[in-house]
């Protein structure tokens, strides 16, 4: 499928670090504020200095009225995934609705061994993965005698629940190629950091989550494609990707959005610029993207013969853009 013919609304957010040093709620109160649509909370739990996330996550939903929370991501090595179920349930049902789960397989596995979890292979954290996506959706589903053995875990409840408000979304973070083809299969949303998926590898893992969705008998254009955005947003000049001002930051989000199939942008950077990204870049990128996407519709539609007036220009709308700035050539800083 094409990055057009995904065309989700776009959403924005912020992917907050839990430094128990800095205002958190203070922080999540603005997004909410600005008007984002996301707070991801980190999930570190073996790092000093920061907050636990659910915690985080329940404090914040009571002191906003409208975004939406998730952890980005859970780190599911120290989160069994039954209790993580009912605990992201409880929080849906007490903010009418506003809570995300965004899920990983793990990583830092010293930390993850120093807190008591156990360190798994590439293979078994994969298989481990797959198991707790069934268990929390079968927790979810709020029936009696529930049933799961699996290799990593198991569930025997005679009633689970809470039932949450509504089908809550589960998003994964993952970067394999056989980690993207389960979130193909099953997953409502794939969440990839800049660092490890750069503009050039993104069309590959567009694939593979596609492909796999096909196979599944899924529509590839159910699946929320979320970048976290991990750079610095300032005045002092281009430095690489997602490293400069925000007419750059407006430029890169758009081609991501336009070109590369991302709906969901989540800003991993300072949280002191988060005004830049939330009053500058949002709205810019809406209106430039919503520009493209009508440009590239005529261009459709004149292909199509439903129109009589010839397009000149590439259907894709980026004919007015400087031929040495592309994302397709760049490589990730920091």
């Amino acid at each position: 499928m094409t990055a057009a013919a995904h065309r989700r609304p776009l959403r924005f957010g912020l992917s907050l670090a839990p430094d128990t040093a800095a205002p958190l709620l203070r922080i999540a109160q603005d997004a909410d504020r600005f008007g984002l649509d996301y707070l991801g909370v980190r999930d570190q739990p073996y790092r000093r200095g920061t907050a636990d996330a659910p915690t985080l996550m329940a404090t914040v939903l009571a002191a906003t009225s409208r975004i939406r929370v998730l952890p980005a991501v859970a780190c599911l090595p120290l989160r069994p995934p039954a209790v993580l179920a009912k605990a992201i349930a409880t929080m849906d049902r007490s903010s009418g609705g506003r809570v995300v789960l965004g899920l990983g397989a793990g990583t830092c596995w010293d930390g993850v061994e120093d807190y008591g979890g156990s360190r798994l292979g590439a293979a078994a954290a994969r298989r481990a993965l797959e198991e707790a996506v069934q268990v929390i959706r079968l927790h979810w589903s709020d029936q009696h005698g529930l049933r799961f053995q699996g290799e990593h875990y198991r569930l025997a409840a005679s009633q689970a629940g809470p039932a949450p408000e509504a089908q809550i979304a589960l998003w994964l973070g993952v970067t394999g190629p056989r980690s993207l083809g389960l979130a193909g299969r099953v997953a409502d949303g794939w969440i990839a950091p800049s660092s490890l998926v750069p503009p050039k590898r993104l069309a590959d893992g567009q694939r593979l989550l596609d492909d796999a969705a096909l196979r599944a008998g899924r529509s590839p254009g159910d699946i929320r494609r979320v970048y976290v955005l991990e750079g610095s947003l300032d005045g002092r000049g281009s430095r690489g990707f997602l490293h400069g001002p925000p007419r750059q930051w407006v430029y890169e989000l758009t081609e991501l959005a336009v070109g590369h199939g991302v709906d969901s942008f989540l800003f991993g950077g300072d949280p002191e610029q988060l005004p830049a990204f939330a009053l500058e870049v949002v709205p810019a990128v809406r209106e430039q993207v919503a520009r493209e996407r009508a440009a590239t519709t005529r261009a459709n539609r004149a292909l199509n013969g439903t129109r009589d007036t010839p397009h000149n220009g590439p259907a894709n709308g980026f004919q007015n853009r400087s031929p040495h700035h592309t994302l397709n050539t760049r490589t990730t800083q920091g």
